[in-house]
């Protein structure tokens, strides 16, 4: 019996930009229906990681297999099959601004289908309804809020139906109540489709309520990985201090900060 093809398995990946180093050797292998949060401070890679892990970004080194194609070496038509299982929900929700919500989400469908029109009004109508978004169908993405943009991003990106689901930032820019909204979403999306998620974001709020495991990168290398219980345990110091929201700017201590503001 043979076991399971991983969902994702990257190994030695490694990228720089104008010879700094960004990602470090990353290995990384996500089973099917996982959800993993890649959490980690701005300019820590994580960006870069989820454009390698996507394809739209090649590293300097190292593989990429996404349900056990290497992505960098499929043919069209490997590549083109495997596009249909992906869905990607991108940090501002990335809608095309002079289509309704309706026409973002026919796009893939229209690309990637034959299917008539009056079917993909159909299933357009029902991913958007999925997402609570059913009566927003005709809206332009200028008439929507920060949230109901993403809520439109994700409902586009499952208009395929995937397996594997990647999201970026899901709660940049919102309020905590919106973003507690967005996580529940993503959570039951991932239950009922049984998808594997990956997510990427710098809100540890959001990365423990939606992960069933946590990797934290930092200076492009992986730090710790583990369940969200088992991440909030670490002592490794740069995690500690990620967690505790600890400045890593010395000259930011309390002494210093306080001569800044001293009257004259």
């Amino acid at each position: 019996m043979t076991s399971e093809v991983p969902a994702i398995q990257a190994q030695g990946l490694t990228k720089s930009y104008g010879g700094r180093p960004v990602l470090q050797g990353i290995d990384l292998t996500v089973p099917q229906g996982e959800s993993l949060v890649i959490l980690g401070p701005s300019g820590g890679g994580k960006s870069t990681l989820l454009r390698c892990l996507i394809g739209l970004e090649k590293p300097d080194s190292g593989t990429v297999r996404l349900q056990g194609i290497d992505i960098f070496r499929a043919t069209h038509r490997e590549l083109r099959a495997l596009r249909r299982g992906i869905g990607m929900a991108f940090q501002h929700g990335a809608l095309f601004g002079s289509m309704t919500l309706a026409g973002n989400i026919d796009l893939p469908l229209k690309e990637h289908t034959r299917l008539p029109l009056s079917t993909r009004k159909i299933i357009a109508r029902i991913k958007l309804g999925l997402v609570g978004m059913e009566d927003a169908m005709n809206l332009f993405p200028s008439q929507l809020s920060g949230g109901m943009r993403k809520r439109g991003a994700l409902a586009r990106a499952m208009a395929l139906d995937p397996s594997l689901l990647f999201f970026d930032e899901p709660s940049a820019g919102l309020d905590p109540v919106t973003a507690a909204g967005l996580d529940l979403l993503l959570k039951r999306m991932k239950e009922v489709f049984k998808v594997t998620l990956v997510v990427v974001t710098h809100e540890m709020v959001s990365a423990f309520s939606i992960a069933d495991r946590v990797v934290l990168l930092h200076n492009g290398r992986f730090l710790v990985s583990g369940s969200p219980a088992e991440v909030q345990k670490s002592q490794h110091p740069i995690v500690r201090n990620f967690l505790d929201r600890v400045p890593p700017d010395s000259s930011l201590d309390e002494g210093k900060f306080g001569k800044f503001f001293a009257d004259p």
